[in-house]
């Protein structure tokens, strides 16, 4: 059976295939070939004139090395092929720099270890993107070491602004730290601004230690505060025991000034009573009165060993022998 095909099987070494004259050999390969190739132009021509847009990140469109465009949206964005346009990523997200252990002074002539950080990002604005793909090529390594040449700077210069007992101090009341990372801030941001289109967050003293010299220094001024504030408290104590000494004292004569008023007061009362009642006793009878005093006098002088040898004709003693005058009248 003539199938169109002529096959010659002698040792296996030929195979020959005759296609009919109505259909051209390989097109539908040619064809599957020639549209993979279109695809794949397509797809790289795409590639070269889009370009993605991350959270988080810019991308400048720079035009033979200078900058046309900044894309800050995220999404996809249209851009021309290289060679003629290329695209240029710059990190907009927070990140920190340490200006390591720095070796500064104070305004009282005293030296101090400090050490800051600080946290930045490049300032998400078209011109700033721009001045920091400029100054760094981008490159947030190069802007760190930048930031801690700045950094060094300002602490020197935020050190001579403030007194050593200002930055360490056992008084909560006299340290001024907060003061202090404001003056650092204010010296680092307009030139970080200014000149990397960089944009400072916060400042903040990560480590403050000091030399042994002013260790030394320090210890000597503390131990001479505190002597000195025992001294001033040891002068007010004892000017206070003085003073409570002294208002005791007069308080206390003042008091026995005022018993003794009082004392002498009842005891001229207590005389006056005493002579009104004489006075009446004896208005009632002189006589009984009389030898009632003598008994009394008597009384007072002799004890109960006295002994007395005299007349009893003689006052008092004649009140024994006599008896009241008016009985002896009688």
């Amino acid at each position: 059976m003539d199938s169109g095909h002529d096959h010659d099987h002698g040792l296996g070494l030929f195979h020959t295939h005759v296609h009919s004259p109505g259909v051209k050999p390989g097109f539908w390969g040619v064809f599957a070939r020639l549209t993979l190739a279109l695809c794949v132009v397509a797809g790289a021509a795409m590639a070269a004139c889009t370009v993605m847009v991350g959270a988080g990140e810019a991308v400048v469109i720079t035009a033979f090395g200078d900058p046309v465009r900044v894309l800050t949206a995220p999404g996809l964005a249209v851009k021309m092929p290289a060679p003629l346009q290329t695209a240029m990523r710059v990190d907009l997200r927070l990140r920190t720099t340490s200006t390591g252990l720095q070796d500064v002074g104070t305004r009282d002539g005293l030296r101090i270890l400090v050490q800051a950080f600080v946290a930045w990002r490049v300032k998400p604005e078209p011109d700033d993107i721009k001045l920091f793909l400029r100054a760094v090529r981008g490159d947030p390594d190069e802007a760190g070491r930048q930031i801690r040449s700045f950094g060094g700077s300002a602490l020197q210069i935020s050190a001579g602004s403030f007194d050593l007992a200002n930055l360490v101090n056992t008084d909560p009341d006299r340290v001024h730290l907060a003061a202090f990372e404001e003056n650092l801030r204010a010296q680092l941001e307009a030139p970080l601004l200014k000149n990397f289109g960089i944009e400072i967050l916060r400042v903040g003293i990560e480590r403050l230690t000091l030399p042994e010299s002013t260790l030394a220094a320090t210890i000597a001024r503390m131990r001479t505060e505190r002597e000195t504030v025992a001294a001033e408290r040891t002068a007010q104590g004892l000017r206070q025991a003085a003073e409570i000494r002294s208002e005791a004292a007069r308080d206390s004569r003042i008091e026995v000034a005022e018993a003794q008023t009082q004392a002498a007061g009842i005891e001229a009362a207590a005389r006056k009573q005493a002579a009104d009642i004489q006075a009446k006793a004896y208005a009632a009878d002189p006589d009984l009165y009389t030898t009632l005093r003598s008994l009394d006098t008597l009384a007072n002088v002799i004890g109960t060993n006295t002994r007395l040898v005299l007349r009893t004709d003689a006052a008092p003693f004649n009140a024994l022998v006599q008896g009241p005058a008016g009985e002896s009248a009688k």
